[in-house]
């Protein structure tokens, strides 16, 4: 039924799929890799489908499901944030050095990517027991539609302007 929401591979090359004929920015072995930008939104999609099953199980009440589909949100979620740091951050601040305009955008989605980070975590560690404290349901709704807000937002806003920076080279 939900066979769309299946988890990918966890990364684990970093550049298995970037051809050494694409440069490498300067300094590093990150290289530029063309499916690069699809994958993080085809992250983003995965992302809001296991977001959708979880507001789906909780509201009928199914709170072990709940708990393990979160376990699942934050596996794919530490995946997608450890590409995005190490393959998206890292070769955009190496390729855009000497642009102090597009450097100080960057760090400013990598410095509020952080602060998301450690409060999705925050709160996936905290809600980690709802299949068997049922009490932390009730205050479960508000927290999880913060966070889907939260992240609905920042998810736009990384595809509508951090990902166009992401180009093989800059002239």
């Amino acid at each position: 039924m939900f066979g769309f929401l299946k988890r990918k591979k966890p990364v684990d090359k970093f550049n298995e799929n970037s051809p050494s004929e694409y440069k490498a920015a300067p300094g590093t072995d990150i290289h530029y890799d063309p499916e690069l930008i699809n994958d993080l939104k085809n992250d983003h999609q995965n992302l809001f489908g296991i977001y959708t099953e979880i507001k789906t199980l909780f509201d009928n009440g199914d709170y072990p499901a709940v708990s393990t589909r979160l376990n699942d949100f934050r596996g794919d979620l530490q995946g997608h944030l450890l590409t995005e740091n190490v393959r998206l951050y890292i070769y955009l601040d190496h390729m855009l050095r000497g642009d102090e305009t597009n450097l100080e955008l960057i760090r400013g989605f990598r410095k509020e990517m952080d602060d998301i980070a450690k409060t999705a975590m925050n709160f996936l560690k905290k809600y980690e027991a709802i299949g068997v404290d049922t009490d932390l349901a009730e205050i479960f709704s508000k927290d999880f539609d913060t966070i889907g807000e939260v992240l609905t937002k920042r998810i736009k806003r990384e595809e509508s302007v951090l990902y166009p920076l992401y180009m093989e080279s800059y002239k």
